[in-house]
């Protein structure tokens, strides 16, 4: 069988990984500028690959539930376009590439938060999903840390601004997957992935851990300002993204709120993250 170019690259979940390529890029350039040139590319080189890696070694755990969701049934495996020792070996490589670049060609600390992230996504979320939805908390953990690396990779030390960045990634991942687990609920049980809404009572507390979350995030968010790391360019901007991420967010404690509520909220939680770190990005210019 032979492998197209197009399945590889999907396996890397393109989408995904160019949300990561631009956080990561967040975390170089709000800290202290004046880099050199190959540490940028050489941590957006390496942060992109790690992340790839994940991706492809998730899917190849996952394609047998991918098969039985509309959303994934497409993939390289599920579809047998590809066979499974590929995907594998694709994995691997790019993780055997990513770890060393960032600890040898960036620093020792970018290189061991991106393996933190490799093995908890891969050996600790994916098979977890299975068993609870507390997974999502686990998986939120090596989505936050993208843009630490960044900030790592530029400063080589955790400084509170860096922690911010992760505190926002982490906390907006709640909201934004919950609400995809409440429009495909049931393409969640017939994969066997157990997520809150298929739980006892698990709808209405998603709903309440979407605002409690929200919440979070929008403080969270507002920290940059008394820390001296943004002003009131960005305080506007965040407060009105996260305001009306969090009053759509309440909309779903409403008892007719439905599926169509639950992926307004997931777009939007799309647009919100951009938005406030755009805002940064630019108030730091």
């Amino acid at each position: 069988m032979t492998t197209a170019p197009s399945d590889l690259l999907q396996l890397a979940k393109p989408r995904i990984t160019a949300l990561v390529l631009f956080t990561t890029a967040s975390g170089l350039w709000l800290a202290p500028h004046g880099l050199p040139l190959r540490t940028v590319i050489f941590t957006i080189l390496g942060t992109v690959l790690i992340v790839a890696a994940a991706n492809a070694l998730n899917m190849y755990l996952e394609r047998d539930s991918d098969a039985l969701m509309s959303r994934t049934m497409n993939r390289p495996l599920p579809a047998r376009r590809m066979e499974p020792k590929v995907a594998l070996a694709f994995g691997l490589v790019l993780a055997a590439i990513s770890v060393p670049l960032l600890t040898f060609a960036v620093g020792a600390l970018p290189g061991l938060l991106a393996s933190i992230a490799l093995v908890s996504y891969v050996l600790l979320y994916t098979p977890m999903k299975r068993m609870s939805a507390a997974a999502l908390l686990v998986g939120a953990l090596p989505g936050a840390i993208p843009p630490l690396i960044g900030w790592t990779a530029a400063t080589e030390r955790l400084d509170l601004p860096g922690v911010l960045l992760f505190a926002v990634m982490f906390l907006w991942q709640v909201p934004h997957f919950l609400a995809i687990t409440l429009f495909r609920k049931e393409e969640y049980a017939r994969a066997g992935l157990v997520v809150q809404p298929n739980e006892p009572g698990g709808e209405r507390a998603a709903r309440m851990n979407i605002v409690r979350y929200t919440v979070a995030l929008v403080a969270v968010s507002l920290l940059f300002v008394p820390i001296g790391t943004a002003h009131a360019g960005y305080l506007l901007a965040a407060l009105l993204a996260g305001l009306t991420f969090l009053g759509y967010g309440l909309l779903g404690l409403r008892a007719d709120a439905g599926p169509r509520w639950a992926r307004n909220l997931f777009l939007l939680s799309l647009l919100y993250l951009p938005v406030v770190f755009g805002a940064l990005m630019l108030d730091r210019s």
